[in-house]
């Protein structure tokens, strides 16, 4: 199957650009020859679908893809392909690495804001999708944001080795199950019944919602096995939290020892909860990963996994249903339960952040 691989922003343009109709030698209706080339269909079909020439397809899918949307606007040749000269591809690479300047009042680059400033400020006119193809051989996605957070805890690397030790060398004969909470999820029905998706839509919803609550998801994953454990509660205090670990102790009673991996919430260090664990007597040993570094703790991975395929866009018009929603997928989970394997050593893990760590303090010394 063909495909000419166009990006977003090129898409959008020649959508805008199209017009209900049979091929009439508009840019509405090259704009359709192109577009269905991209979507993969053979050029004989365009020219049926289109009542075109097997010519003139060939001519604008190849007009398209030497110059561009601005190919298809006149029947005139535009000329060759510009050349743009090598220091402007390097600024707008180097431009693109950076916070835009504060004169513009934007977050972020997009391609429009770029090509607009590169003529701008360098008198050469360079197109959207231009921007677009540079930013994509160069793998940057200035559109895209992610989160971090360098932990100071004094204690990092040996808790990073600790922590990552249990998971990719359980202990014979013992547990290893990371535990936490997922606070606030919340009870959310729409006002309006969904549209199913359908050929060519998306499912839809309405943008207004009725509040019906929240809930508390404590939950543990066995490390090896991938089984789910889940409590729910409308409260989050110790007692929930220790609900959770009576149950896993409870499914452990045949272990020697039960290692939970936890993050350093207050319910997990506070005075009832370190009276329990001492009543355990070493049976029940905490490992706490690095403060600020609670993505080290392998719940948060299923907690997302749960979110996308539930509870984000999930309808649920009690409580009581987001709970046995929850429940539900738990069951199913374990069903074909499969353990989140780790992909990097604790070496791996505390070089990385060394390396984030260096270049956070070169870009506060540069500030």
């Amino acid at each position: 199957m063909v495909s000419m691989g166009l990006s977003e922003e090129q898409l959008s343009e020649l959508r805008a650009a199209i017009k209900p109709g049979t091929y009439d030698g508009s840019v509405s209706a090259r704009a359709q020859i192109v577009l269905w080339y991209h979507e993969g269909r053979q050029k004989v079909d365009i020219a049926e679908m289109s009542g075109a020439s097997r010519p003139t397809i060939d001519k604008w899918i190849g007009r398209y893809e030497a110059y561009g949307f601005g190919g298809l606007t006149s029947g005139k040749s535009p000329g060759g392909r510009r050349t743009i000269p090598g220091r402007i591809r390097g600024r707008v690479l180097a431009l693109t690495r950076q916070t835009p300047p504060s004169e513009l009042g934007i977050s972020h680059w997009t391609s429009a804001k770029m090509a607009s400033y590169i003529k701008k400020t360098e008198g050469v006119s360079v197109s959207q999708p231009w921007v677009s193809r540079l930013w994509r051989d160069n793998g940057l996605q200035p559109w895209r944001q992610g989160t971090f957070k360098i932990s100071n805890d004094p204690e990092f690397e040996d808790k990073v080795r600790d922590v990552t030790g249990l998971y990719l060398e359980p202990p014979e004969g013992e547990a290893v199950v990371s535990v936490d909470v997922k606070s606030g999820i919340q009870a959310l029905d729409r006002t309006q019944p969904l549209l199913p998706a359908d050929f060519g839509k998306s499912e839809k919803r309405t943008h207004d919602y009725k509040r019906h609550g929240t809930t508390d998801m404590y939950a543990g994953l066995d490390v090896v096995t991938g089984r789910v454990m889940v409590e729910l509660s409308p409260t989050h205090n110790a007692q929930d939290f220790l609900r959770l670990m009576r149950k896993i102790v409870a499914q452990y009673r045949h272990m020697k020892k039960i290692h939970v991996v936890l993050d350093n919430a207050s319910v997990h260090t506070c005075e009832v909860t370190s009276r329990w664990l001492e009543e355990q007597g070493g049976r029940v040993v905490f490992h706490f990963t690095p403060k600020g570094a609670s993505w080290m703790n392998q719940i948060e991975i299923w907690n997302g996994i749960i979110t996308r395929n539930l509870i984000r866009r999930g309808t649920f018009p009690s409580v009581k249903a987001v709970d046995n929603a929850i429940k539900r997928f738990a069951a199913d989970w374990n069903a074909d339960s499969r353990p989140l394997r780790l992909a990097a050593t604790a070496d791996e893990i505390i070089d990385k952040v060394r390396a984030v760590a260096s270049r956070m303090a070169q870009l506060l010394s540069a500030t």
